[in-house]
């Protein structure tokens, strides 16, 4: 359990300025209960201030006068993951992932942030999301930290853990950084025969660099279905890590440049392989609603922005011939489930390649703990979630686990690490795109995809490969 810190109440009563929660928003709440159930922080905890209610209680006594904004009180709206399943229950229809973005930016205001997520937002997101040279010049040198032999020096000797445990802790779940990253072009994919539409393809931030096959995939697999595919140059971060972690400015900022990439870009649809990108660039509207440039732009986009799982199904994407051995198991991103209520379509997506077995996990719609980087910010509770998480994928009997966000793919391989067992993690799309490759290469081909196309995969020592 996370120790909440031991601070006296601040006694400055109100939400001030902009970005406050709203009162058709906060009233909404009828304290009804059905969200404790689908709460992760109530149900390990168990306890009221920690399950959407209890927090949204918080917030009226704030609103109301009757509490002040304090690092104690703010500890219980921080250990909120924003999975969103409360929303997904809520027979009232509380936004409340709007409630708790407008909350911590009044937590931010106050200056009563812990000191790991200042950290954060002073080294990470305001100083290098807003930036996409320096996210590549710090994964270029975290790539050559990986590959030079000096990662693998460092915990041999085990110095970190000794000096700095926590940070050694962090070092151990650094994802494995690819090369070549993946980058957007001026030039567009054709598509495979006839040409359906022209869709956009979001690369935002973390993909590129972490997971470029993935989205190389996506690019194959949109073209193969029929869609001239644009990687537009410009874009960059779509704002959510930002927005949820209290900075709507820099959010917004974000998204008018993607916005004027992909309007600009002339595309019918910006297909997004990532969930929490997906959910934060359908909720544009609502971000910039106030901005009287951008408000109707910025919905225009909104409703062209589609999950890519959910644009195949839409385009009724060709059935693979292909086939990929294997037993797979699917993790529900909850910003593709909880926030864009997108259950079916990546299942429909795996139920259609020859070879693989797939096998539903039991609360497969529980939060695994990446939640942005709450797996940074709140460790020890992040790992707890983990740890429940796998045991559920050990049930399963599965060597694949399939999920559709990139966060998940680096918190679940993490899992694999800390179990201590072999196996696979990677996008619905990944497994897509290598069944067409199978069926590409014929009868003979091998159903497994070549080293250059397959994602990396995990084994026991913590390497990737």
């Amino acid at each position: 359990m996370t120790a909440h810190p031991k601070t006296p109440l601040n006694l400055e009563p109100g939400f001030l300025g902009p970005d406050s929660p709203r009162e058709e928003d906060l009233y909404r709440c009828v304290h009804c209960g059905l969200c404790l159930s689908a709460c992760p922080t109530y149900v390990e905890l168990g306890l009221e201030t920690e399950s959407p209610r209890g927090r949204i209680a918080l917030m009226k006594a704030v609103k109301e006068g009757r509490l002040g904004i304090s690092e104690r009180v703010a500890s219980h709206w921080d250990l909120c993951l924003q999975c969103r399943a409360c929303e997904a229950v809520c027979p009232s229809g509380v936004p409340f992932g709007r409630l708790m973005e407008h909350t911590r930016a009044q937590v931010a205001r106050r200056g009563k942030r812990t000191t790991a997520m200042k950290l954060a937002g002073v080294l990470f997101l305001r100083g290098a999301l807003p930036h996409p040279r320096y996210l590549r010049l710090g994964a270029t040198l975290m790539y050559l930290y990986q590959r030079s032999g000096l990662q693998a020096l460092l915990r041999r000797s085990r110095l970190l853990d000794r000096a700095l445990p926590h940070m050694a802790a962090l070092e151990r779940s650094l994802p494995a950084f690819s090369w070549p990253f993946f980058g957007p072009s001026r030039k567009a994919v054709p598509a495979v025969g006839e040409t359906k539409m022209l869709v956009g393809l979001l690369s935002g931030c973390v993909m590129p660099l972490v997971h470029p096959r993935t989205m190389e995939a996506s690019v194959r697999v949109l073209a193969r279905n029929g869609c001239r595919v644009r990687v537009p140059t410009g874009q960059g971060c779509c704002g959510a890590l930002n927005l949820h972690s209290g900075d709507p400015e820099t959010a917004r900022a974000m998204a008018r440049r993607n916005i004027d990439v992909f309007l600009e870009a002339g595309v019918d649809r910006v297909a997004v392989a990532s969930a929490g990108c997906g959910s934060t660039m359908k909720e544009y509207g609502e971000l910039l609603r106030d901005d009287p440039v951008y408000a109707a732009r910025a919905e225009r986009v909104a409703t062209m922005t589609v999950d890519i799982s959910e644009l195949l199904v839409e385009l009724s994407f060709r059935r693979p011939e292909g086939q990929v051995h294997g037993t797979a198991t699917y993790q529900d991103s909850c910003h593709l489930a909880h926030a864009q209520r997108i259950t079916r379509a990546p299942r429909t997506v795996l139920e259609s390649i020859p070879g693989l077995d797939l096998v539903e996990m039991e609360s497969s719609d529980r939060c695994c703990g990446a939640a942005g980087i709450y797996s940074v910010t709140q460790r020890e509770f992040s790992n707890q979630l983990l740890d429940s998480k796998m045991e559920r994928v050990a049930a399963t009997g599965a060597d694949i686990i399939a999920t559709a966000n990139p966060g998940c793919v680096i918190q679940l391989e993490n899992g694999l690490r800390r179990a201590g067992v072999q196996g696979r993690v990677c996008h619905v799309v990944d497994i897509l795109d290598e069944a067409y490759a199978a069926e590409a290469a014929g009868p003979t081909g091998d159903s497994r995809p070549s080293d250059d196309r397959r994602p990396a995969s995990v084994d026991v020592d913590g390497d990737a490969r």
